[in-house]
């Protein structure tokens, strides 16, 4: 039972409150918001709203399965973890604690290059193989140099995320001192803010040293805060990067490669071309260009383009097993949960993304029999309206 919502959690939404709770305004708000007037971010999640299931009866159910074989291993169900920043700072040692989860529910789950616990750490922690995510940087030799890293525990699938040549103006960081302009008032809104909330303090702040990035330490040796190697990320964003800048990436890495923040069909083949095996139909979750259609209303488009010569994933305002299962009826092969596992993993570290996951795939496997599927494949839009 937990005590500040008097509930046990039994969806995503609950542990959506409990984080915000648990953690200090400028993380929540962090996880929790999109850029300017967060009009994609509320879209991304209200389109899923509008795609009603077709319940059908009298089917034999009984035996569901939610499998799937995703680049030659065979996932429980259609469902990834995706990289998350700062996933260290909403629970102790954060990254650890989902790849346990996601590894003792055999789903993958993808690292951030803004992690707080490193490559190495989830080598030393993993049951098994874990996915790296890496941002189009202007410092090609440490890109390399972090792409060795992965190899070398073990990964092979990496995500590339290709929709970061600016950032994006995210109105909550600049209003809770994240992002503020003024370094003085900025820092003191945060430590009034860091206050308020002694448990987190204590146990992550704290106990949970060192609150770095992880993987960026050789990059920015001098750092002593995430304000420093947050100043080096922003500086390592290239807004004159194209695609043909990105044939680097396949000669430095033959494993899985996944292309992220595709929305556009041209963009979808251009994908392809490149040798990418996978494409996330993403929006940032809203971060990036507000303004945008949610990703659900442009995957039907995008799946149609690629014609099954990649796999193609979808994030952005998934909620529950209810939205996966709509996804993939739209043409999805899987789906990435971003801020569900957040959520989670701050109010309840691995625990909680263990019970989201247990929540997420019972669900698919209600909506499922109640719409006469037995396997994932069968899973079109026949069973949509």
């Amino acid at each position: 039972m937990t005590k500040s919502l008097n509930i046990a959690p039994a969806s995503i939404n609950d542990y959506r409150r409990l984080a915000e709770k648990r953690l200090p305004r400028q993380l929540f708000d962090y996880i929790d918001g999109g850029s300017y007037q967060e009009v994609t971010l509320n879209a991304n999640v209200t389109a899923f709203d509008k795609i009603q299931l077709k319940q059908r009866i009298l089917r034999d159910v009984s035996n569901i399965d939610t499998s799937i074989e995703l680049f030659g291993n065979k996932l429980a169900m259609p469902v990834i973890l995706s990289p998350v920043g700062l996933a260290g700072s909403y629970a102790r040692r954060g990254e650890v604690q989902a790849l346990k989860a996601a590894h003792n529910h055999n789903i993958p789950f993808c690292l951030s290059t803004v992690s707080i616990c490193s490559i190495e750490e989830l080598q030393q922690q993993s049951k098994g193989e874990f996915w790296f995510q890496l941002y189009v940087i202007r410092d090609r030799n440490y890109a390399i140099k972090l792409l060795e890293k992965a190899k070398q525990a073990g990964c092979k699938t990496l995500v590339l995320t290709v929709d970061l040549p600016v950032l994006g103006e995210r109105y909550r960081d600049v209003r809770n001192g994240l992002s503020s302009n003024t370094r003085l008032w900025g820092s003191l809104k945060r430590g009034i803010d860091i206050a308020r909330h002694p448990h987190w303090l204590w146990n992550v702040a704290i106990k949970g040293q060192p609150l770095v990035f992880g993987n960026l330490t050789e990059a920015v040796p001098n750092a002593h805060s995430l304000n420093d190697f947050k100043a080096w990320v922003d500086n390592q964003f290239d807004a004159s990067m194209t695609w043909q800048d990105l044939t680097w990436i396949r000669e430095n890495w033959q494993g899985n490669l996944v292309i992220k923040g595709i929305m556009d069909t041209d963009d979808a083949k251009q994908a392809v071309k490149l040798g990418a095996d996978a494409i996330v139909v993403s929006n940032h979750g809203g971060r990036q260009l507000d303004g945008v259609p949610a990703t659900l209303n442009v995957l039907p488009e995008i799946t149609k383009a690629v014609n099954q010569q990649c796999k193609v994933f979808i994030d952005g305002g998934i909620r529950s097993g209810l939205d996966v299962v709509k996804a993939l009826a739209l043409g999805a092969d899987a789906c990435l949960l971003g801020r569900a596992w957040a959520y989670a993993l701050a109010a309840e570290g691995e625990q909680g993304v263990s019970n989201i996951l247990k929540i997420v795939n019972n669900e698919i496997n209600i909506a499922m029999a109640l719409t006469g599927v037995n396997k994932i494949i069968n899973l079109d839009k026949n069973v949509l309206y």
